[in-house]
């Protein structure tokens, strides 16, 4: 019999981010469900700063023409800048781009190519809804976007733990103003970013394509907590 802890660790560990969906659209309570589970997330002294718009059907369609239109525009309009700096976040960013790109077959020189998964991108990979998380404008708003980060993984992990998927994606956030105009949100609140999301197509090669992590070295230090970073100790 799994434990809790097991189940969890194969939640969250199974859990990834699909680039291709069927067009069939979550019930009504699933969707419900999905959103009472992401509403459990913590926040600063329970400020709850999460505004959350779920589109669908010919809203969703519309609102990825407009995003599309923007884009061959070049009409960006960003809430929050998207700096990675001359770091090993960069170097991440581009090992990862690099295997999206190579697992559609395209090239550094294949500028159109390129384009089209940035195109993609904005149709919301074929997933019959996107929910976009807006945030008020609270301080400098660090607080409040780590505290839509905990929403967003309770949201992830919901849908995952119903055999559905989503997939965050930053790129929402480049057009921030098309969303707001399109959709009628006033301009207090700020796009973070959005996470479309449905059943992933399991027949797509980009259905899972195996994003890696660091290992607990790079990123953890322990402070008289022994025996962690041990291999023996698991």
């Amino acid at each position: 019999m799994p434990t809790t802890a097991s189940l969890f660790t194969d939640l969250a560990r199974t859990r990834h981010s699909p680039r291709q969906f069927l067009p069939t659209p979550l019930s009504p309570a699933d969707i419900r469900a999905v959103l009472e589970d992401a509403q459990t997330a913590p926040s600063n002294s329970n400020t709850q700063p999460w505004n959350v718009h779920v589109v669908s059907g010919a809203a969703r369609d519309a609102l990825s023409e407009a995003l599309l239109k923007a884009h061959e525009a070049d009409r960006v309009s960003l809430d929050f800048t998207a700096d990675y700096g001359d770091s090993v976040h960069r170097d991440r960013s581009h090992e990862h781009a690099a295997i999206v790109y190579g697992k559609r077959g395209v090239g550094r020189s294949d500028h159109e190519g390129r384009r089209e998964v940035i195109r993609e991108n904005l149709r919301f990979y074929g997933a019959p809804h996107v929910a976009l998380l807006f945030m008020p404008v609270l301080g400098d708003g660090v607080r409040a976007a780590g505290d839509l980060g905990m929403y967003a993984q309770n949201f992830l992990l919901s849908l995952t733990a119903r055999g559905h998927r989503g997939i965050p994606q930053a790129i929402l956030g480049v057009y921030a103003d098309t969303v707001r105009e399109t959709l009628g949100i006033s301009g207090d609140l700020k796009l973070l970013f959005g996470i479309a999301f449905g059943t992933g197509d399991r027949t797509s090669p980009m259905y899972d394509i195996g994003m890696g992590r660091v290992p607990l070295q790079q990123s953890v230090v322990l402070h008289d907590t022994p025996g962690v970073l041990d291999p023996s100790s698991s």
